[in-house]
């Protein structure tokens, strides 16, 4: 018998470590406008070569091409109003992290980078739908124009935090504005999301949900999970999987996304997958708006893959200089999410330098005059924090009697 040659094992490495530039090319873009737009009933096996693209409209000139660009490009109301938050919630993220410095909180993360995904998504559905986010989709809250000092409140876990200090701070819940409670254990928001959305069609109702994940989660069961539930049944649910690079610290290839992408696995799962652009506003929202009309149509899920970037550290626990290169986001070929959409803009005569400047200290004033008033009720420098009777509250809808009695013995 002849011998073997020994197995070796792969094991997928970054293009770039600190000290070394990245080689974006394993990304295999395309140019703006050439990727093409199918009938919102397309058969999922049709979706396999947009699955293996990148949707994209805004070109490097700030030009929006091809037959994806339709969709946002007439409403300027729509593209001014999506600056606008993408610019708040940037400020907002700015502001939050001094705060932590500041040790009014014990803990956030940004979205820098990614805020184009949250905001143009949020515009494409319709009041009542749900979304279940991870802890980096504030822009959802921000395109639902959600109370800043309840925002705050939550960050800083105070007498006046909607959560009662039960949540870390950027776990938000907002039933109202359709942003469910954010899951501390990352892949579950996936399968609450296609039960959601099976509930919703149980009901004969015309509600949708919106499921988000990040790439490295992906890597759990629960995905799968989703995937499986959500194609066997035709949940009325978009499934969002934010490939931004990188998981705390791992390459979004030990998730799998290095030969194949994560769109594949969604066609791979009898469901249309749509590969986008996370970083072009217009793209971002015309593919949002075909999967919600998919799903509203009883045409069943669709998954889209956002490439995006993660620009600043996973959270204020996180170095990222130390696992990749310092000046990473400088060389992302897809931009600046609030730079392309500003240079699209300006090219149409709607925006202009003067008003970007004066946008950018209206927002900066409005965030911490919200902020201020949210420290009125405490910061977790001060010690003003819910009352502990709270711990009895909210668990039973009628108070037990040895909790009674256990209430009465603290004094609260």
């Amino acid at each position: 018998m002849r011998q073997s040659n020994p197995l070796t094992l792969h094991v997928p490495e970054p293009t770039g470590r600190p000290g070394c530039q990245t080689d974006f090319s394993y990304l295999r873009l395309n140019p703006a406008g050439s990727v093409r737009k199918p009938p919102i009933d397309v058969a999922f096996g049709d979706t396999a070569d947009l699955a293996n693209t990148l949707i994209r409209v805004l070109d490097d000139d700030g030009n929006a091409v091809g037959p994806w660009a339709a969709d946002a490009e007439s409403d300027t109301e729509l593209l001014r109003f999506g600056l606008r938050t993408m610019m708040k919630t940037r400020i907002f993220d700015a502001r939050m992290v001094i705060a932590q410095r500041q040790k009014k909180m014990s803990f956030y993360m940004t979205s820098l980078g990614e805020e184009a995904i949250g905001t143009a998504h949020a515009l494409a559905l319709r009041p009542g739908d749900m979304n279940f986010p991870t802890y980096r989709q504030q822009s959802l809250l921000m395109a639902n124009q959600v109370s800043l000092v309840d925002m705050i409140c939550q960050l800083l876990s105070n007498e006046r935090d909607p959560m009662k200090g039960r949540q870390l701070p950027v776990m938000y819940s907002v039933r109202q504005a359709g942003f469910f409670t954010i899951s501390g254990n990352l892949a579950t928001q996936f399968v609450q999301a296609v039960g959601w959305a099976m509930a919703s069609a149980i009901k004969g109702d015309t509600k949708i949900a919106s499921a988000w994940i990040g790439d490295g989660a992906t890597a759990e069961s629960d995905f799968n999970t989703a995937l499986t539930f959500a194609n066997v049944y035709k949940a009325p649910v978009i499934l969002n999987v934010v490939n931004n690079q990188w998981a705390i610290s791992s390459y979004q290839g030990i998730a799998g996304g290095e030969s194949v992408t994560f769109a594949a696995r969604g066609v791979g799962s009898g469901i249309a997958s749509l590969r986008v652009d996370g970083n072009d506003f217009l793209a971002v929202y015309a593919a949002s708006k075909w999967a919600a009309e998919r799903a509203r149509g009883n045409l069943g899920p669709t998954l889209i893959e956002w490439v995006t970037y993660r620009a600043g550290p996973h959270s204020t626990s996180d170095d990222p200089s130390k696992y990749r290169p310092a000046d990473d986001w400088s060389h992302f070929p897809l931009g600046d999410p609030i730079a392309r959409l500003r240079r699209h803009l300006t090219r149409r005569g709607l925006w202009s330098d003067d008003e970007h400047t004066a946008l950018e200290a209206s927002l900066e004033a409005e965030i911490i005059a919200a902020q201020k008033e949210a420290e009125t009720y405490g910061t977790l420098a001060n010690g003003r924090v819910p009352s502990a009777a709270s711990m009895f509250e909210d668990v039973y809808k009628e108070m037990p009697e040895h909790l009674r009695r256990q209430r009465q013995e603290l004094g609260v």
